[in-house]
């Protein structure tokens, strides 16, 4: 069992930036880590992911804005955001699952509880 607290969410005007942090109760290395994000009436969609195997996914809309990144050490997983824009206003949830990367959410079985993200215009 793993349980994932994620934080570092908040108001931000357009072009700002923001850190969140994924720390998980257990050890993570053997884990795919994934940032989804979530807005009202539509399906949580995959931002960005770090594969227990290496390598780094992000959908297309934050390529070259939002960075992943993990500490296997302090058990944690961050999503460093650039550049925001209002379209990147959503709630921000941390999930893993023990296997290989995924853009399906039902896949994964732990979730955090989610951050709100809104970035102003």
């Amino acid at each position: 069992q793993v349980q994932l607290v994620e934080s570092g969410g908040g108001l931000v005007q357009a072009g700002g930036s923001l850190r969140l942090s994924c720390a998980a109760s257990g050890r993570i290395s053997t884990y795919t880590m994934a940032w989804f994000r979530q807005t009202p009436g539509k399906e949580r969609e995959v931002v960005a992911s770090i594969p227990w195997s290496g390598g780094t996914f992000y959908t297309d809309s934050v390529k070259g804005r939002f960075t992943v990144s993990r500490d296997n050490v302090k058990n944690t997983v961050y999503l460093q955001m650039n550049s925001l824009q209002p379209e990147d206003t959503a709630v921000y949830f941390c999930a893993a699952r023990s296997g290989y990367y995924t853009t399906n959410s039902k896949l994964y079985a732990y979730w955090g509880q989610g951050t709100q993200v809104t970035v102003s215009s």
